[in-house]
């Protein structure tokens, strides 16, 4: 599933979608979905904007399923760990997959006015950073790439001359 939140799409089968495809893998891989798991993965595809955990940690409170931070904590733990979400450095907040259950090497585009991320599908093994670890005799096994900028429409909206 390739969403790009910053054009329109159908935001409700995106979040159906994404959660059957959740729920699909932890089922083929033995993995307890439990409803706080979900609902934070719901909460994730509910908005293309990386979210922190106390934003998250928000919503449960205000729905009755948890008060505390590791309530939030553990359910994006598990998330990210099991290929669900990512986290974004730079803004110290998650995200949902647009790639669930694809192996993939991320880089999000974060557009600095809107806050919204594109997740980006792209191949650590190619380019001058493949080249720099193969001279260095280094093998990559994770990279970080996270983009900041402006989005189409936040682009056009300064052009304009209004605000972002």
């Amino acid at each position: 599933m390739t969403i790009d939140p910053f054009h329109a799409h159908d935001h409700a089968g995106c979040i159906s979608s994404g959660l059957k495809m959740a729920e699909r893998q932890c089922a083929a891989e033995g993995l307890q979905f439990t409803p706080v798991r979900r609902r934070v993965l719901e909460i994730l595809l509910g908005e293309h904007k990386a979210l922190g955990a106390y934003d998250i940690l928000e919503v449960l409170r205000a729905e009755g399923l948890g008060a505390q931070p590791p309530v939030a904590y553990r359910a994006l733990d598990f998330l990210v760990s099991h290929g669900l979400a990512h986290r974004i450095e730079h803004l110290n907040a998650f995200i949902a997959c647009m790639h669930t259950g694809q192996s993939h090497a991320p880089a999000f585009l974060i557009c600095r006015s809107c806050k919204r991320v594109v997740e980006a599908d792209t191949d650590p093994g190619a380019g001058e950073l493949a080249r720099a670890a193969d001279d260095a005799g280094f093998t990559i096994e994770r990279t970080v790439r996270e983009a900041l900028g402006l989005c189409s429409g936040c682009r056009a909206g300064d052009a304009a001359g209004a605000p972002a």
